[in-house]
């Protein structure tokens, strides 16, 4: 079993570590803007979360959704859907032995194609700009799922 500094020299796994942190904080960074957005707009999900607009009928009024709100959330959600198996895979994919610059090769482009994607959505860019960012992503995380099976397959 490994000991925390047998991992703490591990390149690839601090690389990753470092670029999980960057992706996940833009993460964080959306969900911060969606809520801004809806307090900015007075657009709100919930009946509880109008509460302090108004009573009643008069409060009913913030219930409701908006372009602006949806589009950070949608950009949100697209970030669970892609950097939650991004990150498990990742971290297998770090712990496996890779090279290093063949893993940084990975996490950067997969950061790069997640930053561009948010740009993208958030802009927004015309298409094809968000849909090659998200292929480029998955992409990614598809050639490290490969490439962990393939030199550490056990089936």
């Amino acid at each position: 079993m490994a000991d925390l500094k047998q991992l703490m020299d591990n390149e690839v796994l601090m690389a990753f570590t470092s670029y999980a942190t960057i992706i996940l904080a833009k993460m964080m960074f959306l969900s911060s803007a969606t809520a801004f957005q809806r307090l900015t707009n007075k657009v709100f999900a919930n009946p509880e979360d109008c509460a302090g607009f108004g009573k009643g009928e008069n409060a009913k009024k913030f219930l409701r959704t908006d372009e602006k709100v949806e589009r950070v959330r949608r950009a949100h959600l697209n970030d669970l859907e892609n950097i939650v198996p991004f990150l498990g895979i990742g971290l297998l994919y770090s712990l496996s032995g890779p090279d290093l610059s063949t893993a940084l090769i990975h996490f950067r482009i997969f950061v790069g194609a997640r930053i561009y994607h948010t740009i993208a959505y958030l802009t927004p860019l015309p298409q094809p700009n968000r849909g090659l960012a998200f292929f480029v992503g998955y992409g990614v995380t598809l050639s490290m799922a490969y490439r962990l099976l393939r030199s550490r397959l056990y089936l």
